[in-house]
C-alpha cells in the first residue's frame, strides 16, 4: 500500500512539473526525434525533424513507416510523408490541413529532448495504416535542413 502512494505521489509531482512549461527554447525545439519501433520490427523507426523559424513557427518534416509482415513473414512496410509549418505556442506545435481532409497533428514537448505527438483525423495523406502518434527522443541536436 505504501508503494502504491509513493508512486501515485510521484506521478503527481511530475504531473504537475510537465503541466507548468510554458515555452520552449530554439535550441530545445531545433533537430531530429526518432520513435522506434520493438520486437520484429526492430530497427525500423518513424522521424520528425522540426526546424524553429521564429514568430511562433516551426517547420517540420515527417518521415513515417508502418511495418508489417506479409505472406510467410515476408517484411514489408507502409510509409508517408509530410512537410509543413506548424503554430507553436507554449511548449506544443499544431500543424493543420484540409488537404486530404481533416488533419490535425500536435507535437508536445514534454521535457528537454521528448516530444508526445498526437494525430487526429486520419486524413493526413499517410499509407494504410501509418499514422505520427508517439512519443519521440531527440537523436540530433543539429539544425535540419528543411
Amino acid at each position: 500500500m505504501f508503494a502504491v502512494v509513493i508512486l501515485s505521489a510521484l506521478c503527481a509531482i511530475n504531473l504537475i512539473a510537465q503541466a507548468a512549461r510554458s515555452s520552449v527554447t530554439a535550441s530545445e525545439v531545433n533537430g531530429t526525434f526518432r520513435s522506434y519501433f520493438k520486437g520484429k520490427f526492430k530497427g525500423s523507426f518513424n522521424e520528425i525533424k522540426i526546424l524553429s523559424v521564429g514568430r511562433g513557427k516551426v517547420k517540420i518534416a515527417m518521415d513515417l513507416t508502418y511495418p508489417y509482415t506479409y505472406g510467410k513473414g515476408e517484411l514489408m512496410a507502409n510509409t508517408g510523408q509530410l512537410e509543413g509549418v506548424a503554430e507553436i505556442s507554449d511548449d506544443t506545435a499544431v500543424y493543420s490541413s484540409e488537404e486530404f481532409g481533416s488533419c490535425k497533428i500536435t507535437i508536445k514537448f514534454v521535457r528537454p529532448g521528448t516530444i508526445s505527438v498526437d494525430e487526429e483525423g486520419t486524413n493526413c495523406g499517410f499509407g494504410h495504416n501509418v499514422t505520427a502518434g508517439g512519443t519521440y527522443k531527440k537523436v540530433s541536436a543539429a539544425k535540419p535542413r528543411l
